[in-house]
């Protein structure tokens, strides 16, 4: 294992644009600037009698950051027979413990994880958009909408205006100056490193108070646009809302991404498909098009509201809803690829939802930002008025719609889920993990008895559990998490690092031999 702790500079391979020396076969790993006591554990690690067996163990988890250790032993029995086909001890692997895993969506907590996370993402996202996965490829034919829901303004920030400036003119009924003295307009043309995106032109005029509490309930906004598009589309189709799943399904995959304001917004695909069915994927009917689903979306995201509960007797009912900056348009998924009028390819779509199921608040913004530290610190305030309210009502702490805010400080007050779909929409990502478990396991089994494995009988992968025809019996015991030291930590994210480097490298090697 080669190991350098500078990169060379980034020429392109020779024949292969787009490429760089350091990307090849044979290029160590890239460290960062490192702390003597950090080197000095790696060079333990490096020259120790163990390394090959933990080199193996950090390839086995695919470089995990914080793999998850066990100790234990596992029985795989014939479900039909009761034979006991193999059995399994945490002994027998390289260093006497097991480790899997951690399986961390989160890109700054475990970027080996968190890049199985995004292919997974990936997959459903696109099995749902042109079939496949076990998605018939006819569902490409029913009408898609991708839209993009922002928040609402809670003050005047700094932000990106198409190559223009900043904030030119100020809002009709905003004076040039703000009560506090500071200008409500900025000149400026902002790039995409500027550390000024985001930023209130004034931070006393912010409102971080209705920040928090918008935040705190975008999903209930979001589980209400999914409710009133539904009933927009019964009026739309003229048919009673009760007898809409006979006619179309809503189906949709939805993921969540930080503006650089910290405020959440939405990114989903929405399909429209044809009358409930239990395997679902039913063709839409005729008069269910495109061109309709968008201006229902649109019609749902302007209508919706929700009167969001005080935080205490002190405070006011704010009422929510979504932001004017509503992007809501058909995809085309049978024309083209090529085609100069398709404004967005499903692949393109995918590819960018999966990337942000991956992000968090601690990837998207820094934490030295000003804005950031104030919504926390109006969390801070906020849960402090809670517990306040709280004591003097003296009813538990899961009975106050405030009640768990503090716990969701580091995710600036976002409590949903970052990626989430409706049943029908296409596989899920338990069926997608069970996948690659069985496939690992007849990869290890041919390795084992030195027999090819079968790549074209592999379409049962994706089968439910209940066809299962082993049983696996295990007792374990949790033996810790990560690393034996933060050395050893860094060395598996930089080879994890490395063989995305790789995977790049071969790809685009690929493609231009082609």
């Amino acid at each position: 294992m080669g190991v350098r702790t500078d990169r060379p500079s980034p020429t392109p391979h020779p024949g292969i644009p787009g490429t760089f020396p350091g990307f090849g076969e044979d290029a160590g790993l890239d460290l960062p600037a490192l702390t003597p006591h950090l080197e000095a554990q790696m060079v333990a690690r490096l020259t120790a009698k163990d390394f090959p067996a933990w080199a193996d163990t950090a390839a086995k988890v695919g470089h995990c950051a914080h793999p998850v250790r066990l100790h234990g032993t596992s029985t795989t029995i014939d479900a039909a027979t009761g034979e006991v086909l193999s059995t399994y001890s945490s002994a027998d692997e390289p260093l006497g413990v097991l480790h899997v895993r951690c399986g961390n969506r989160r890109e700054s907590a475990c970027p080996s994880c968190s890049r199985v996370y995004a292919a997974d993402t990936f997959h459903l996202i696109r099995a749902g958009v042109i079939g496949g996965k076990g998605v018939p490829e006819d569902v490409a034919d029913n009408p898609l909408v991708f839209a993009t829901l922002t928040a609402p303004t809670f003050g005047l920030v700094h932000g990106r205006r198409n190559g223009r400036k900043c904030r030119a003119f100020t809002p009709k009924g905003i004076p040039g100056i703000c009560e506090h003295g500071r200008p409500t307009v900025c000149h400026a043309v902002h790039d995409d490193q500027d550390r000024l995106l985001g930023q209130p032109l004034c931070p006393d005029c912010y409102d971080y108070t209705g920040h928090v509490i918008w935040q705190w309930w975008a999903p209930e906004l979001w589980r209400r646009f999914t409710i009133t598009t539904r009933r927009h589309l019964a009026k739309a189709l003229g048919v009673p809302q009760s007898r809409l799943p006979n006619v179309v399904t809503l189906q949709y995959a939805k993921v969540a991404e930080y503006q650089h304001r910290g405020l959440i917004h939405f990114h989903a695909l929405i399909r429209l498909d044809g009358p409930k069915t239990d395997t679902g994927f039913a063709p839409a009917p005729g008069g269910a098009t495109a061109a309709l689903l968008t201006r229902v979306v649109e019609d749902a995201a302007a209508a919706v509201r929700f009167d969001a509960p005080r935080l205490d007797e002190d405070d006011r009912v704010r009422r929510l809803r979504f932001g004017t900056q509503l992007d809501a348009r058909p995809i085309a998924t049978r024309r083209r690829t090529d085609d100069p009028d398709r404004e967005l390819v499903p692949e393109q779509v995918a590819g960018y939802l999966a990337k942000y199921a991956t992000k968090s608040a601690s990837d998207t913004l820094d934490a030295d930002n000003p804005h950031w530290q104030r919504l926390r610190h109006a969390i801070d305030d906020a849960t402090e008025r809670t517990d306040a309210d709280l004591h003097r009502r003296r009813i538990p702490r899961l009975e106050h719609p405030y009640g768990l805010l503090g716990k969701w400080r580091h995710m600036l007050g976002f409590r949903g889920h970052f990626s989430t779909k409706s049943r029908r929409y296409s596989v899920t990502l338990g069926q997608l993990r069970r996948a690659r478990a069985r496939f690992q396991r007849r990869l290890a089994h041919a390795h084992r008895d030195g027999t090819p494995l079968d790549v074209g009988d592999l379409n049962d992968l994706l089968r439910d559990d209940a066809d299962e025809t082993t049983l696996v019996v295990g007792q374990w015991v949790y033996a810790g998490s990560g690393w034996d030291t933060d050395g050893d930590a860094e060395l598996a994210k930089a080879a994890a690092a490395r063989a995305r480097e790789y995977a790049a490298w071969r790809a685009e090697k690929k493609h231009h031999n082609r």
